[in-house]
């Protein structure tokens, strides 16, 4: 990342400054039709799909239900389209636009640009988390989370762990037509490994152990158990820290890695 001029402001400037980029960007994704219908489509159908993988489970013996694994798997699937694709798309074609270099040259900081740029996607991925788990809830006949605490810190983390991933696999990505490629990676292991489609209980344990590292397996857990209560303390705090350490870790990640002029 190259210096920047320090640029000092205060906090009603710094707000006035996001809420204008938030309305810029937000214009702008409604604009790309093949971004929104993504972001909005994919999480709706994916859990349908996933249905079907479900009757090879049984999931009676794990103590779960097609319920706590649909739902789950539904906010999962708007991190990763709602939030990750859409976001890897907006901050290659921005960078390639030049308009991340325009606003450095401004008022804004380079993190008030990198959250800017996130918020609309961030919105969307948080009100079509809460109206797939009030969908699915009603649907399936789950009821009230048993610990809504932990349902809740699962999906702030992983919609802060999917942006900050978005801004670093952009700073890999050439332009926003190859988006949907270097995307990719993190959204098949993620369907496949973090417990979305299968639950990760159903898995073998050796790989189990090793699904549980990856970024987006600690939010998904911390809100399938926020549903079943099913987390004893120990395992709440070890997924709670797990969760932190990857949304930490991505923000750091983003920031030290993060391209702000378009690749040659």
């Amino acid at each position: 990342m190259s210096a920047t001029t320090p640029r000092t402001a205060t906090g009603g400037g710094a707000a006035r400054r996001l809420r204008a980029l938030t309305r810029a960007e937000l214009t702008l994704l409604a604009r790309n039709k093949g971004v929104v219908f993504t972001a909005l489509i994919v999480p709706l159908t994916l859990p349908v799909t996933a249905r079907g993988a479900l009757d090879r489970v049984e999931l009676e013996k794990l103590g779960l239900s097609v319920g706590t694994v649909m739902l789950p798997g539904a906010v999962g699937s708007t991190f990763l389209f709602a939030v990750y694709a859409s976001l890897v798309n907006a901050y290659a074609a921005r960078r390639e636009e030049l308009v991340l270099k325009r606003l450095r040259t401004g008022e804004l900081s380079d993190p008030e640009i990198l959250i800017g740029t996130a918020l609309p996607a961030l919105g969307l991925g948080l009100a079509q988390a809460l109206l797939l788990s009030a969908g699915c809830t009603a649907l399936l006949h789950l009821g009230a989370p048993k610990a809504p605490h932990l349902a809740l810190l699962g999906l702030l983390a992983g919609l802060v762990t999917s942006a900050a991933l978005a801004a670093l696999t952009s700073a890999f990505t050439r332009s926003a037509e190859s988006a949907q490629v270097t995307a990719l990676p993190v959204v098949f292991a993620s369907i496949l490994g973090s417990g979305m489609m299968i639950p990760t209980e159903a898995l073998p344990a050796r790989l189990a152990g090793i699904c549980a590292f990856l970024p987006l397996s600690p939010a998904i857990r911390l809100v399938r158990g926020g549903w079943t209560g099913h987390l004893n303390t120990q395992e709440a705090l070890g997924a709670t820290a797990a969760a932190l350490a990857w949304a930490v870790v991505a923000v750091f990640a983003a920031r030290r890695w993060f391209r702000w002029e378009p690749r040659r």
